[in-house]
């Protein structure tokens, strides 16, 4: 069982990323699926949740209208795109499942990747 992001980088203000998170090891459509962040010296932050059964999705207040998160069933893949990145958009991001219910408190997410660090320069 393994979920592994990818695509982050140094990019500037205004600037766009798109991450990657390819699931392996267990049935993708499954689970939900939620992207989540982590600046420093800061707490882990929720960003965007995902379904790839039934296409919901959510985004936190401080990316709505700026990050898209989509998948790709066919390759196990669920995507974040961000657009218009800030500087306080920098952190490790991360991605992680869960079967509970969607977009759920972060316990509830029982598998995560090892991280994509994405940093926005001014």
């Amino acid at each position: 069982v393994q979920l592994v992001e990818s695509g982050g980088g140094l990019v500037q203000a205004g600037g766009s990323l798109r991450l990657s998170c390819v699931a392996s090891g267990f049935t993708f459509d499954d689970y939900n699926y939620g992207w989540f962040r982590q600046a420093p010296g800061k707490g882990r932050e929720g960003v965007s949740c995902f379904s790839p059964s039934d296409g919901r999705t959510y985004y936190s207040s401080s990316v709505k209208t700026r990050f898209t998160v989509s998948s790709d069933n066919a390759k196990n893949t669920v995507y974040l795109q961000m657009i218009l990145l800030k500087p306080e958009d920098t952190a490790v991001y991360y991605c992680a499942r869960t079967r509970e219910a969607f977009c759920g408190s972060e316990q509830l997410y029982d598998r995560w990747g090892q991280g994509t660090q994405v940093t926005v320069s001014s």
